[in-house]
C-alpha cells in the first residue's frame, strides 16, 4: 500500500471539493464589488457637492457633548469621542481592504483547481473536458484579479477622504474646546494610524 499516494488523491479530493466554493466565492465578491462601486459613486458625486455624511454625523455628536453640564472632563471626553470617529472610519475601509486580499487568492485557487482537474483530462484523453477546465481556469482569475484592482483603486480615494475627514474632525474639536473652555486651551491631538493607511499592499 502507498501512503503517499493514498495522501496524494486525499489532496485532490479536497481541492476538487473547494472548487465550487471558490467559485461562489468569486460570484458573491463579483457581485459585492458591484454594490461597493455604487457607494463609491454616490459618495463621490455627494463630495463633488461639499457633502460628508461622516462629518455631519460627527458635528452632531460633539454639539451633544458639548452641551453637556460636565465642564470639567470636557476635554477628555472630545479626546475619546475624536478617537472613537476615528475608528469607526479606519473601520470603513475593512471591507474594501478584505476584497484586495481575497479576490486574488480566489482567483488562484480557481485556477489551479481546474488546471488539476484539465491534466487529469489530458492524462485520459478527453480534450473537451481539459479545454472546459481551462477555460474557468483563465475566467476565475480574471474575475479575482478585476475585483481586487477595483478595490484598490477604490481604497486609494476613500483613504484620501479620509484623512481630510479626519483633519476636519480635529479641527472642529479643537474650535468646540477653545470655545467653551476659553481660559484653558487645550490640544487634542488625533493620532493618524499611517501604517494602517500603508497597510494595502
Amino acid at each position: 500500500m502507498n501512503i503517499f499516494a493514498e495522501l496524494e488523491t486525499f489532496l485532490y479530493i479536497i481541492s476538487s471539493a473547494l472548487f465550487y466554493p471558490v467559485v461562489a466565492g468569486l460570484v458573491l465578491l463579483t457581485f459585492w464589488m458591484v454594490i461597493a462601486f455604487g457607494g463609491f459613486l454616490r459618495e463621490y458625486i455627494e463630495r463633488l457637492q461639499g457633502i460628508s455624511y461622516q462629518l455631519r454625523r460627527y458635528q452632531g455628536r460633539l454639539e451633544d457633548e458639548c452641551t453637556r453640564n460636565e465642564k470639567a472632563t470636557l476635554d477628555i471626553r472630545l479626546e475619546r469621542l475624536l478617537q472613537s470617529a476615528e475608528l469607526d472610519l479606519v473601520k470603513s475601509l475593512d471591507k474594501i481592504r478584505f476584497a484586495i486580499r481575497v479576490g486574488p487568492a480566489l482567483g488562484l485557487m480557481g485556477t489551479l483547481i481546474p488546471m488539476g482537474i484539465a491534466l487529469s483530462a489530458m492524462a485520459q484523453g478527453d480534450m473537451p473536458k481539459m479545454a472546459g477546465s481551462m477555460v474557468t481556469a483563465f475566467t476565475t482569475v480574471v474575475v479575482g484579479l478585476a475585483c481586487s484592482v477595483a478595490a484598490y483603486l477604490m481604497s486609494i480615494v476613500k483613504e484620501k477622504w479620509l484623512r481630510v475627514d479626519m483633519r476636519e474632525m480635529e479641527y472642529q474639536t479643537e474650535m468646540a474646546l477653545r470655545q467653551i473652555l476659553p481660559t484653558k486651551p487645550q490640544t487634542i491631538k488625533m493620532e493618524v494610524e499611517d501604517a494602517f493607511f500603508e497597510e494595502t499592499p
